[in-house]
């Protein structure tokens, strides 16, 4: 690591319980914004013994119930200018893993199709979580 990015490190760290407790405001602003739709599902922890940061508000989108995928949602995000990104791609469907051998029930490949990233970043505004939660309203 370079001197530069250790001084970076360093400085974050003084802001960092501002940023979590950020995060996990933009995390519950979401879920009540939204608790009322169906087919959408937010990661959570799984009990009392965890206590996410919610360094990113991630939801699954059920397009059964929703009416809508993912990926209409992220374009629809798009074109309102918001950026969103789909959950991480599965390692094993990586190019360089493609000779690898896969063990697994396709779970994160559900997740993968299903899930989406939405802007959790610190400076985020209320207001801002409002329009992004009132896009994905209006997809209803």
């Amino acid at each position: 690591m370079s001197n530069i990015c250790a001084g970076i490190g360093r400085g974050q760290m003084y802001v960092l319980e501002e940023h979590i407790a950020r995060r996990r405001a933009i995390n519950q602003l979401y879920r009540t914004l939204l608790h009322d739709l169906p087919g959408i599902t937010f990661h959570t922890n799984p009990n009392s013994d965890f206590n996410s940061n919610y360094w990113l508000t991630c939801i699954v989108i059920d397009p059964q119930e929703a009416g809508f995928t993912r990926e209409e949602l992220r374009l629809k995000m798009e074109e309102e200018n918001i950026e969103t990104r789909p959950l991480w791609k599965p390692m094993h469907l990586q190019p360089v893993f493609a000779d690898c051998p896969y063990y697994g029930d396709n779970t994160e490949g559900r997740l993968f199709d299903d899930g989406l990233c939405l802007p959790s970043g610190p400076t985020l505004t209320d207001k801002d979580i409002e329009r992004v939660a009132d896009v994905i309203r209006n997809m209803y």
